[in-house]
């Protein structure tokens, strides 16, 4: 059966908001596209599996991707959009057992991926103790987004995405303020900064406003982001070796994967250590 209306439940963890490539049936393989750069070694139009992805849905050559050239594919994560399609969107259904079907999957994967970084965002604002102000209109909007991301395949593929970041925006804004109530001078404004390439190795960031700054291949060595606001930030090659983002706001894992780290980088619980740092 295709789709499952929600109970109304809220998500109580963010454990269904972590790709889990096991319920999936590599749809961010075939569904995606991408061109030959140095993040994909060659180009591959929406629709068509990835040359490394296995009959059993495994990359072929997954222990190596970067050596591979398809360094693109270690900082994409899907926020468990994957499973959802395949096992509850499509209940089970394999992409590979009907052309109809798979032209279906294909079109709802991204949007239920946008939906579901939508609920990661969400998740978090709830688990900040100082936005309890705001924790009663979170809940409310992290139902309805659950309730549509369990809706039919043609409910998910007509989701307003625009039109939901919007109404969310304004609270994750605010829970940003609440956070940074607390911390000493409240931080510094870069909010859409162009600070690619710039020079903060042991900066204070603490609190900083850095939604949406380019901080492509910045020099964030021994920096400290703790409370910092990093939604939508650009960390692709940042330097992050030595900082401290325990506490940082909105940090997903893409971002992580993205950046360049080492033993010493404190990250949040939430997220997991790339593997490449």
């Amino acid at each position: 059966m295709e789709g499952r209306r929600s109970t109304g439940g809220r998500l109580s963890t963010n454990a269904e908001l972590r790709a889990n490539c096991a319920q999936c049936h590599g749809l961010c393989c075939v569904a995606l596209p991408f061109t030959a750069s140095a993040d994909f070694a060659v180009d591959k139009p929406a629709g068509r599996p990835c040359a490394n992805l296995l009959a059993d849905s495994r990359c072929g050559v997954h222990a190596d991707l970067r050596g591979r050239g398809f360094a693109g594919c270690t900082v994409f994560d899907c926020f468990g959009a994957g499973q959802k399609v395949s096992q509850v969107t499509f209940g089970g259904r394999d992409w590979r057992e009907d052309d109809e079907a798979a032209r279906r999957m294909f079109a709802v994967f991204p949007i239920m991926r946008d939906l579901h970084e939508v609920l990661w965002y969400l998740a978090e604002a709830l688990a900040r103790p100082e936005a309890a102000p705001v924790h009663g209109e979170l809940r409310r909007v992290l139902d309805e987004v659950e309730d549509l991301t369990r809706g039919t395949p043609e409910e998910v593929a007509e989701a307003d995405v625009a039109a939901v970041r919007g109404r969310v925006g304004p609270l994750l804004a605010r829970t940003g303020d609440l956070v940074r109530a607390g911390v000493p001078g409240r931080g510094r404004d870069h909010r859409g900064a162009d600070l690619a390439g710039a020079r903060l190795r042991n900066a204070d960031l603490r609190g900083a406003r850095l939604r949406g700054a380019l901080l492509i291949a910045a020099d964030l060595r021994g920096a400290d982001l703790r409370a910092a606001d990093l939604l939508g930030a650009d960390l692709r090659d940042a330097d992050l070796r030595g900082a401290d983002l325990t506490g940082c706001l909105f940090l997903t894992q893409p971002q992580l994967n993205a950046a360049r780290g080492d033993a010493a980088t404190r990250t949040p619980a939430a997220l997991r250590r790339p593997a490449h740092w």
